[in-house]
């Protein structure tokens, strides 16, 4: 990664604009073209600098406004498994594994977003019988502080 491949994931971390030649104004600033700046990014794809280039959606703007941190107490020997067949359940965005703590015997995190609250307790429940794991949380998103990826 050079200087201007850096410059082009800074000038595009929050977004591009909805046009036909969205790489224009950059290409511009930068002094080469727009079809170089499609090269670099695929690049840098490919050599896992950046892990994707596309689009982010407001999910509350759309209606999908139950938002559940599901917690799961998963025995330490099948986390791995478990983890897996979790994240590759379509509703689920994020699954993370996390360490115990104190009064907290929740280790597997995962993230669903949906229209309803009945959506999520019954993805919840489906990820529940396809697990076998029955000691499980929903907590709920009251309010959205900040939301962004990572930035450079």
């Amino acid at each position: 990664m050079d200087d201007i491949d850096e410059k082009i994931i800074k000038m595009t971390q929050n977004g591009i604009p909805l046009k036909k030649s969205p790489f224009a104004d950059i290409a511009s600033e930068l002094g080469i073209s727009e079809q170089e700046i499609i090269d670099r990014l695929k690049k840098m794809q490919g050599e896992e600098v950046i892990r994707r280039f596309g689009a982010s959606i407001g999910h509350r703007d759309i209606g999908i406004i139950a938002n559940a941190m599901c917690v799961w107490n998963v025995p330490d020997e099948r986390t791995e498994e478990v983890g897996t067949t979790m994240a590759n359940f379509s509703e689920v965005t994020h699954c993370y594994e996390r360490p115990r703590a104190p009064g907290w015997d929740y280790n597997l995190f995962a993230m669903v977003h949906s229209y309803t609250k009945e959506d999520c307790e019954e993805v919840a429940a489906r990820i529940s019988e396809a697990t076998g794991i029955t000691d499980y949380k929903l907590l709920y998103s009251d309010r959205e502080f900040k939301k962004t990826g990572v930035r450079l």
